[in-house]
């Protein structure tokens, strides 16, 4: 399926790499069709690009490439929701954000994803333990030639 958007021009998508979250995400519920974008093979950074509006997409990444002790605790009612048999069959992204020359998460706000039906639903977690801007790494600004 062909796919425009604002940032990448239009992109080609097999139809099973469409992810649904039937609720939205916080601030956009009527995008409920995004597709995962891969910058590169080794990459801890995605692009959750929206399939409904060319102009929505956001970094994502998994939050336990930065916070190994970060889980996000899934009641039996969403598994439910979310067509989880297992826990093992969910993926954890988190919503990426520049501030201050960091790179921040929203860890209190985490996208939890089937891996095997491809739904997902943001969860928001009443733990005040994360924030929804939880430092992930320092941003450096590239080194410049010295002028001769």
């Amino acid at each position: 399926m062909d796919v425009r958007t604002t940032r990448f021009g239009v992109i080609q998508i097999a139809e099973d790499r469409v992810i649904t979250f039937p609720k939205g995400l916080l601030g956009f519920p009527q995008a409920t069709r995004y597709c995962l974008l891969e910058p590169g093979d080794d990459s801890a950074f995605f692009w959750l690009q929206s399939l409904d509006q060319p102009s929505l997409a956001f970094v994502v990444t998994d939050p336990t490439f930065f916070v190994k002790d970060y889980s996000v605790p899934i009641r039996t009612e969403q598994m439910g929701d979310l067509g989880l048999e297992r826990l093992d069959d969910a993926q954890v992204f988190v919503i990426v954000n520049k501030v201050d020359g960091h790179l921040t998460g929203n860890l209190q706000g985490p996208l939890v994803v089937n891996t095997l039906s491809r739904q997902g639903e943001q969860m928001v977690l009443a733990e005040k333990r994360w924030t929804t801007r939880h430092v992930l790494m320092r941003v450096t600004e590239p080194a410049r030639a010295a002028s001769a």
